[in-house]
Parts: structure tokens; C-alpha cells; sequence
């Protein structure tokens, strides 16, 4: 009996350290998980605010180099420093910042001194994680192409599958606490009279499982599992709400913006009349259309559509893909022409969507955020000259939007 006792003891310890050991590695692994996931969002939107405009994630080349790989070309310290200051490092004799400079001239990349360390590190985490693989796209239509699984910032569902994982990963380790369970009770448990075990392997199995849903630390990884993916799945839904981003929805008229905008260079002012001087950019009209395709793809499906919206005088029915709420005041005008913010700042790349979707979140966090960290455009603007001068008195920092108003709710709300 004492050796039965003494066995027992050992099993029962091991088996509370391996358990113990999970649930540390568990919440490690979510701690860790959460960082990574956190980083990369901030890093989107600092991505999407002052990068965008010159690369992109993959290895196409916009007005700057694709960042894909971007780590493996250079260390986190050289690319902190070229952000930072890129005509210093240029200055400097770099053989790469050189080189990079030869290729690209007369054109320098903007300096950005006033972006933290971690800042870039969250926009390389960006960068890093655009360049896992894509979803597969999904098949549309007869005919039509193959539309992508919409990107997202949030991290729900990789969030879900490795959880499962390790959930997985918990069932199995403890599927072998219970085989060596059952393998020590079998090696120090008592025999009859013939050697054999007086229990049988089902009596021995129940018994274990038993023991195991009786013990309070497997009692407590499991809730605190429950309680992690209760209160994440309840807080994405929260943060989720009146928020479309990724939707894409289907057109009345599979217009291709990669087409024409892309590959054509249609300016987007040419279809979106009021882009620079009103307050709403507009919906093309069919004429606006018909201004090419009276005379170009006349037989296509596509354009026999917008014929027979012409003909029955019955208006095209696009589906609006960015629509702000009613209480959110916002001005095309006063961001494109007198801001100079580019269009794919909070579109994204449009000219490289066959399918448009909303790319951005147009959160009120997200807005403002951008409003602190974006510069006026003031140069050769008279209208900001004496505003320049006087904010140079109290600040050495340029001047942002958040220093002229751009963070007084009566900007925005009315």
C-alpha cells in the first residue's frame, strides 16, 4: 500500500505541473498573440495614414518600392533610422540607401522624425503580416472574376483558430496524462490473486476522467478558456458595431476600378465630378459613361446594361459601399483639394480593386487619429502664413490638423 501511495503522489504531481505548465503557456501564448495582433492594427492605420500613398504591402511598386520582405532586406534598426531621416542615412555613404536613391531619384522619401521606435516597428508588424498568405478568392458568376475574401483588421478569426489550436494542443497532452495515468496505476496498482488488475481498463479510464474533472486546476483552465473566448468574441462584436469594413458588396454593373483606373489611369475626377469642390465626391452618370462606351465595348453584357438604363430612363442602382452616419459631418473638398489628401489614404488602393470594398474602418478613432498625426499642407498658401508663424512661437513641431480645430467635436458633429 505504501508503494501504491507513494506512486499515486508522484502521478498526481506530475500530472498538476504539466497542467500547471499548459496553463502558463496558454496565457502566454494569448498575451503574446494580443501584443502581436495590437501592434499590427496600430501599424495599419499608421500604414494607411502616411504610407499608403507611396507603397504597398506586396512587391508592387507604386511611387516607392513594395515592402513585401521588407525585414529580410534590412534590420528593424537601418529602417527606423531611413523613416526617420532617410536623406541622413542617404548622406551617410549607405551602400543600400545609395543605391535606393540612384534608382528612385530626383525623388527622396519623406522624413518622418516625429514617429516613435515603436511606431515603425507596429507598421513593419503591418507590413509582416500582409505578407501571409491571402484566403482564397471566392468564384463569382459565370464569366465574372474571381472577387477576394475582403481584408480586416480585426483579429477575430485568426484569433479563434489559434485558440482552437491550443485548445487541441490541451485535449492531447491531457489524452497523455490520462495513457500514463492509466500505465503507472497499472505498473503500482494492486493485482488479484493471478496478477492481474482487479479493475478493469473502462473502471480504470472512468475512474481517471473522474479524477481529472474533479481536479480544480483542469477546472480552471477550462473556465478561464470560456471566459477569454466569451469576452473577446463579446468585445469584436462591440467594436464592430455600424463598422463595414471589408464590405463589397455586388454592383448592378461589374465595373472594374483596376481596369479603369488602373491600367487606363482615368483620373478620378473624370467619373467623381465634385472629388475636389464639393462636399460629396458624386455617382457617375450613364452619359458620364457613355462619354467612352457609346463608341468602345458596345456589344460587352456590362455596357448593354447601362444602354438600357439610358433607353428606359431608369437610373443605375449602385450599391453605396462608404456611407458615414447621418450624425458625421464630412467634406470631400476640403480633404482633397485643400488638404491634399490622396483618395487610396482612406480608400485604399482603388485602382487595384477588380471589386471595391471598404478598406478603412471611418471610425471616429480612426478619423481623429489621423487628424493628429497629418500635416497642413501649407505651402505657398497664404491663408496659413500668419497661423504658421504664430504656432512656430510656442512649438517646434510642424503644424497638424488637431493644431487648427481638427479635434473639436463641432468639426464633425453638428
Amino acid at each position: 500500500m505504501h508503494t501504491d501511495f507513494i506512486g499515486f503522489s508522484l502521478i498526481k504531481m506530475y500530472s498538476r505541473s504539466v497542467i500547471k505548465a499548459l496553463l502558463i503557456v496558454l496565457i502566454a501564448l494569448f498575451s503574446s498573440y494580443q501584443s502581436v495582433a495590437q501592434d499590427a492594427a496600430k501599424g495599419k492605420e499608421l500604414f494607411s495614414t502616411l504610407c499608403q500613398q507611396c507603397h504597398s504591402v506586396t512587391d508592387e511598386k507604386v511611387i516607392g518600392p513594395g515592402l513585401k520582405g521588407i525585414k529580410g532586406r534590412r534590420d528593424e534598426a537601418w529602417i527606423i533610422k531611413w523613416v526617420k531621416n532617410p536623406q541622413a542615412v542617404i548622406s551617410s555613404g549607405d551602400a543600400y540607401a545609395t543605391a535606393l536613391y540612384a534608382k528612385f531619384q530626383p525623388l527622396v522619401m519623406q522624413s518622418f522624425p516625429d514617429l516613435s521606435d515603436d511606431d515603425i516597428k507596429n507598421i513593419i508588424a503591418h507590413v509582416e503580416a500582409s505578407a501571409a498568405p491571402a484566403p482564397a478568392a471566392a468564384a463569382g458568376p459565370a464569366g465574372a472574376p474571381a472577387v477576394a475574401a475582403p481584408a480586416s483588421d480585426s483579429p477575430s478569426g485568426l484569433f479563434t483558430a489559434v485558440l482552437v489550436a491550443l485548445l487541441i494542443v490541451m485535449v492531447l497532452v491531457l489524452v497523455v496524462l490520462l495513457t500514463l495515468v492509466t500505465i503507472l496505476s497499472k505498473a503500482v496498482g494492486p493485482t488479484g490473486e493471478d496478477g492481474g488488475q482487479t479493475k478493469s481498463f473502462s473502471d480504470r479510464l472512468k475512474t481517471s476522467l473522474s479524477a481529472a474533472a474533479s481536479n480544480n486546476i483542469v477546472r480552471s483552465i477550462v473556465l478561464w478558456l470560456f471566459v477569454f473566448v466569451v469576452a473577446k468574441q463579446t468585445f469584436d462584436g462591440l467594436y464592430s458595431v455600424g463598422v463595414s469594413q471589408g464590405y463589397a458588396p455586388k454592383q448592378p454593373i461589374a465595373f472594374s476600378h483596376k481596369l479603369h483606373a488602373g491600367q487606363y489611369q482615368v483620373n478620378c475626377n473624370y467619373c467623381h465630378t465634385s472629388v475636389y469642390k464639393g462636399k460629396i465626391a458624386t455617382i457617375p452618370s450613364a452619359n458620364i459613361c457613355m462619354n467612352c462606351h457609346g463608341e468602345i465595348k458596345r456589344e460587352s453584357p456590362e455596357i448593354q446594361k447601362i444602354y438600357k438604363a439610358i433607353e428606359t430612363d431608369t437610373p443605375i442602382e449602385w450599391v453605396r459601399v462608404h456611407n458615414l452616419p447621418d450624425l458625421a459631418y464630412f467634406n470631400h473638398a476640403q480633404h482633397t483639394n485643400v488638404g491634399q489628401v490622396q483618395c487610396q489614404t482612406c480608400h485604399g488602393e482603388i485602382e487595384k480593386m477588380e471589386v471595391v470594398e471598404q478598406r478603412s474602418s471611418l471610425t471616429m478613432g480612426w478619423c481623429i487619429d489621423c487628424h493628429r498625426k497629418t500635416e497642413v499642407a501649407t505651402k505657398d498658401n497664404a491663408y496659413y502664413d500668419k497661423l504658421v508663424a504664430l504656432h512656430k512661437k510656442g512649438s517646434k513641431e510642424p503644424l497638424r490638423v488637431a493644431n487648427i480645430g481638427g479635434l473639436e467635436c463641432s468639426k464633425c458633429h453638428y
